[in-house]
């Protein structure tokens, strides 16, 4: 319901500045836009015509501005990038966090990339070559460097004297990290332990040292999981001395999360995200990448063709059998389709491990016979009602019933074997599913129908 409420308020929002826009009526669109939250300021922009962008953009205030710009869609950010002048360019860029920064450098061309570091003061320049050095979805590339580092040695009144001086720039000051004369880092603690503490007190007699920490090259989802499993607001992270060099706070794991279920879902329809929108990308890009696993299938089904070709001696004698091979097959193929995606998803949450894989296989198995025994059993009888023939009602049934079986545990077993193989489960999947369900599904379907018939 708060999502909703929050969509409409958008909306409107949208509907009204656009209006005021149209009518030229600067100071009434500046006057709505003050109430509202930055994000939903972004997400009203982003819903206006290209053209009115820039002129909505411009009514902000300088502070709220860059606010806003780093809650935008990346492709929104380079529209925007292109209408500006270089000194509102230098401005925003500049003042944006190093890892938003970072994150809008990843979606432009090289050319425009190289032109904003020079731009960049010689501070922000390195803070952002330094994220842009570390491989692409690591903990180092999304990382901010912007955080509050303390040495042991000094007092709690102390501590919070440089956190006030500090907190105006630093992403969050919730954590402080507590880091030795070569920066390798050494202990933490949070806000609310300095607070509580007494004055005189040193950071070294109350932080804890048993310190989790993610590296640079650590995998992004990886980070993900480590802070949802512990419940962090950020999670510092060290390179290969144990420096301390930045942090990952849960904002960015947010989107880490979006992204990554993002291109599992794409995968699991057989397509290749390659990290764009896909509402936002070219019809002939998107047509090439949906075309490569469509041309598989269509190779690979040709296997049902040939299956049914062999066995149309049983079809031209009892042409009835015919009309039930769409049901088989796309029952089959549902049932494996609900088995790989509970088995990918527990395999990306860790849920499931692949020590675990024989049990789970066992589980699939066990409730593919309970679903073929419930369906085969419906088919049975309403089969016979279509058909008055006792025999071909129970040649579908009984196919039916082998088919989830079947289903269940190749939809099980394959997503371990692909992630055994160092391929994406999410990826290979659902095809090769789809293809073998299809392929055996038709074999055991007229071989039954040829045994209880005697053809």
């Amino acid at each position: 319901m708060q999502s909703r409420s929050r969509q409409d308020l958008q909306d409107l929002v949208r509907e009204q500045l656009q209006i005021l826009l149209e009518q030229k009526n600067f100071q009434g669109a500046k006057a709505l836009l003050v109430p509202v939250q930055v994000a939903d300021i972004a997400a009203s922009i982003e819903g206006l015509p290209e053209a009115t962008q820039a002129i909505a953009f411009r009514l902000l205030s300088k502070e709220e501005s860059i606010e806003v710009f780093e809650y935008l869609d990346p492709t929104v950010q380079q529209t925007l990038l292109e209408d500006f002048k270089r000194h509102d360019v230098q401005e925003i860029v500049g003042n944006m966090s190093p890892d938003d920064r970072a994150r809008l450098f990843d979606e432009l061309p090289a050319k425009v990339v190289r032109r904003l570091l020079q731009q960049l003061s010689p501070d922000e320049r390195d803070a952002t070559a330094l994220l842009l050095g570390y491989a692409p979805n690591t903990a180092g590339r999304i990382m901010t460097p912007e955080y509050v580092s303390l040495k042991e040695n000094i007092t709690i009144t102390q501590a919070l004297a440089q956190i006030r001086s500090q907190a105006d720039v630093r992403e969050t000051i919730y954590y402080i990290y507590v880091t030795d004369d070569a920066r390798r880092l050494t202990g933490i603690l949070s806000l609310r332990d300095l607070i509580l503490a007494q004055p005189e007190e040193t950071i070294g007699s109350m932080m804890t040292r048993d310190v989790v920490f993610v590296n640079t090259n650590t995998d992004q989802e990886e980070v993900a999981r480590t802070i949802q499993h512990y419940d962090f607001v950020a999670i510092p992270v060290v390179d290969a001395e144990q420096r301390l060099v930045g942090i990952v706070t849960v904002d960015d794991v947010l989107d880490i999360l979006e992204q990554e279920t993002t291109e599992d879902i794409y995968k699991l329809g057989g397509l290749q995200a390659g990290g764009d929108n896909y509402f936002q990308t070219n019809l002939f890009t998107v047509a090439r990448k949906r075309v490569v696993w469509l041309f598989i299938l269509l190779i690979t089904n040709s296997a049902t063709a040939a299956v049914i070709r062999d066995q149309e001696d049983v079809l031209q004698k009892v042409v009835a059998l015919t009309a039930f091979i769409p049901l088989l097959i796309d029952t089959g193929g549902n049932v494996g389709a609900q088995s790989s995606t509970v088995v990918i998803r527990g395999l990306n949450t860790e849920d499931v491990r692949s020590h675990e894989a024989l049990n789970i296989i066992r589980r699939e198995a066990i409730a593919g016979i309970l679903l073929g025994g419930m369906l085969g059993t419906v088919v049975i009888v309403w089969a016979y009602l279509l058909q008055a023939n006792i025999s071909v009602a129970l040649a579908v049934g009984i196919s039916l019933f082998s088919i989830c079986v079947l289903a269940s545990v190749s939809g099980s077993a394959l997503p371990f074997l692909f992630r055994g193989m160092g391929l994406d489960p999410a990826l290979m999947s659902a095809p090769f599913i789809t293809t073998a369900v299809d392929v055996l599904g038709v074999l055991i379907y007229l071989n039954v129908a040829r045994m209880i018939l005697g053809l």
